[in-house]
């Protein structure tokens, strides 16, 4: 189907191609568009985005495909799945730079990047995509130590609403740089990043395991004590997992020290072993590409609601005891704590448009089921949020179902960003996302 756009050297599948099927769905969501383009080149991507604008047809921008609302596909429009562009290639070995296609996966540019022995600070799952996580955040196991995943970029090459290429970087569209840092999908299509590495070793990680019956005192001891350990240490805390018995599931706390020494690594940890009665403890030496997992692919018929917000200091105690209570009730919904701090907040609130830098954690509700579930659980859910409403704010855009971005910018943010929309795509050709309006 390549004659509907002349030139195009990738692939156009259709509603009638065999392909079509797998084509038109996000891991999440099913789709119904009217063309999946498969870019082979920057200029395919120019080509497709101008048939797009051309025909009046919604746009759908797909990386790895995980947005939890489905945002790499439509119904009816076109999508550019940028999987054909991936390459990775270490262009300046002395500062470590590398330049990643917009199509590839974090767990491509991990094992890439193993054998020069350099890391990038960014998610927790190989088959994520680098553009969608590092666009809206990118948290990960170096987040305390290295910060976000966009606070390692140095430039992005990008296609803009009119079909035109352009660089963006601290000495180039300043504005359009600052913007999607934290600005996610809404100012083009980014078909290469380039990021500072950092040289790295293997890492302690693994998780410790502590009975249900304790995650009302052990939660809060665990992030008090993040709020002074080392920027080396990040950890996430994760309770009622439905599959490890819902209410009655244990306490799971992941860490990941970032260092191969094993006193260094002992001293950091083994505060947190002592927490509780611990279970079971898997921490070990491992590969930092190792410690990546496979995306979890949800058989048809089964959806999955998230939630998100930041908590600042204060507010720590008050959450934690919420979410404790929450986390050992019938019909919980599965709940993770990710500790911030450390590299995070050291970058200016203002200084990109992910602004939440002074949160000491951000957690994530998510309710797994067919829809029958999905819906019995909903008073439960928005009983949950209400009551958590006045102790948070934000909300981090990578685990978020809705669309709706009130909560995912502050106000001054979000006016910034709508007159950089205004500027370069000021007919919102670029919509699918977390989408901020021209101003």
């Amino acid at each position: 189907m390549t004659a509907v756009v002349e030139g195009f050297g990738g692939q156009i599948v259709g509603p009638q191609d065999a392909e079509y099927d797998a084509a038109s769905r996000t891991v999440l969501v099913s789709g119904s568009p009217a063309y999946v383009f498969r870019p082979a080149s920057v200029d395919d991507v120019r080509k497709a985005v101008r048939y797009a604008v051309e025909s009046g047809l919604p746009l759908a921008v797909r990386g790895g495909g995980h947005a939890f609302p489905g945002f790499g596909t439509n119904d009816g429009g076109v999508v550019i799945e940028l999987s054909g562009l991936a390459g990775i290639e270490v262009v300046d070995k002395d500062k470590h730079v590398v330049r990643i296609g917009g199509g590839a996966t974090w767990g491509q540019v991990a094992a890439a990047l193993a054998p020069y022995n350099l890391a990038i600070s960014s998610g927790d799952t190989r088959s994520v995509g680098v553009g969608g996580l590092t666009l809206s955040g990118g948290m990960g196991w170096k987040v305390r130590k290295y910060g976000l995943a966009l606070d390692s970029l140095v430039a992005v090459e990008l296609v803009t609403a009119a079909g035109d290429v352009v660089r963006a970087s601290a000495e180039e569209n300043t504005d359009l740089f600052w913007a999607v840092r934290g600005g996610g999908g809404n100012f083009g299509i980014v078909t290469a990043f380039e990021f500072a590495a950092h040289p790295t070793t293997d890492i302690h990680f693994g998780k410790l395991v502590f009975p249900a019956a304790e995650i009302a005192e052990v939660l809060p001891r665990w992030a008090e004590y993040l709020r002074t350990a080392p920027a080396e240490l990040t950890s996430i805390a994760a309770f009622a997992n439905p599959f490890l018995g819902g209410p009655e599931a244990p306490l799971e706390i992941q860490v990941a020290y970032d260092g191969d020494d094993p006193e260094l690594a002992a001293q950091a940890i083994d505060p947190l072993r002592d927490l509780g009665t611990l279970l079971a403890d898997d921490v070990a030496l491992t590969p930092y590409a190792e410690v990546l997992v496979d995306g979890a692919v949800p058989p048809p018929g089964i959806q999955l609601v998230t939630r998100s917000a930041f908590v600042d200091k204060d507010s720590v105690p008050e959450v934690l005891r919420i979410l404790a209570a929450a986390g050992t009730s019938q019909g919980a919904p599965i709940i993770a704590v990710r500790s911030l701090g450390g590299a995070v907040a050291q970058v200016a609130d203002d200084a990109t448009a992910y602004a939440h830098r002074q949160a000491e954690l951000m957690f994530a509700t998510t309710t797994i089921g067919p829809p029958p579930v999905i819906e019995a659980t909903r008073p439960a859910r928005e009983q949950l949020w209400e009551t958590l409403r006045p102790h948070v704010n934000g909300a981090y855009a990578n685990f978020l179902s809705d669309d709706d971005v009130t909560d995912v910018y502050p106000a001054a943010t979000y006016e910034r960003l709508a007159e950089i929309k205004r500027k370069h795509d000021p007919d919102n050709v670029f919509s699918g996302n977390h989408n901020v309006r021209p101003a």
